[in-house]
């Protein structure tokens, strides 16, 4: 199962790096008669994320499952910034500060170990519920997504920012023979993008992100022998901390239920 992980992340990755990106609304009707409007975001949905996921720590272990050493920055591309920030980490400081939540923000949320509720909360908002440090998500589909356009100042900052959310369809484009295709895509993917993050850390030992981070990330879905797992590609910009984009990706098993769900308070420890 790691092993297909691996390949798919491969996957994910060229296409997310490589891959050129087409907004869904430029998908659909070219070189065909005008159609109406397109279908709510949760009905156009290409694969279905709702439901409890649980988290698999395949990789990265040592700075999941606990908290690293005080100035370990292995594998972040941090400059030389971001790893005095990393050096000069002090959890009762975020205590004592009410800072807490520093490593449950969007920057790193993703990556803590735990379990994650996704809803709809209406037909353009899509909702993500972590356990871990009892944190929500919320992703608003508007026509922003479309551009990748950042919302205002207007949005106050916080631990998870704003994000903006677009459905990407896979295989779109013509059929055989040139002939366009009506079929629906059988897969796809959510990409969203967020701004506006309170300053936080990407591991729970104070490797910094900033107030002007910009994540990126892919969330996807496949099955294998009949289990449903997720995949989300996380990608975030930072100039003032880091010397190029940092690129990672975590995987999450479906449940049936809520079993094991658990939300914690955030630990600056």
């Amino acid at each position: 199962m790691i092993d297909g992980f691996r390949m798919f992340r491969v996957f994910v990755l060229f296409v997310v790096v490589g891959g050129a990106f087409v907004p869904l609304n430029a998908q659909r009707g070219r070189g065909g008669a005008p159609q109406g409007p397109p279908p709510v975001p949760r009905l156009a949905a290409p694969i279905d994320l709702t439901g409890y996921w649980v988290s698999l720590v395949t990789d990265d272990w040592r700075w999941r499952m606990v908290t690293p050493p005080k100035g370990d920055v292995l594998y972040v591309p941090v400059n030389a910034e971001g790893r005095r920030a990393a050096d000069a980490w002090d959890p009762a400081k975020d205590e004592a500060a009410g800072e807490q939540c520093r490593a449950y923000g969007a920057g790193g949320l993703m990556h803590l170990p735990g379990r994650l509720h996704i809803v709809w909360q209406d037909d353009a908002t899509l909702v993500v519920e972590a356990d871990a440090g009892t944190q929500t998500r919320v992703m608003h589909f508007d026509p922003n997504a479309q551009t990748g356009a950042a919302p205002g100042n207007s949005v106050q900052p916080s631990w998870q920012g704003y994000s903006v959310a677009q459905w990407e369809n896979d295989g779109s484009g013509p059929g055989r023979r040139g002939r366009p295709s009506n079929v629906k895509p059988v897969h796809g993917s959510l990409r969203t993008l967020t701004t506006r993050m309170r300053p936080g850390y990407f591991r729970r030992n104070g490797v910094p992100y900033s107030a002007n981070a910009v994540l990126t990330e892919y969330w996807t879905t496949l099955q294998d022998e009949g289990v449903d797992y997720l995949v989300v590609t996380n990608i975030l910009e930072d100039p003032q901390y880091l010397a190029q984009p940092y690129v990672r990706s975590v995987q999450f098993k479906k449940q049936a239920d809520n079993k094991g769900w658990h939300p914690t308070a955030c630990d600056a420890r």
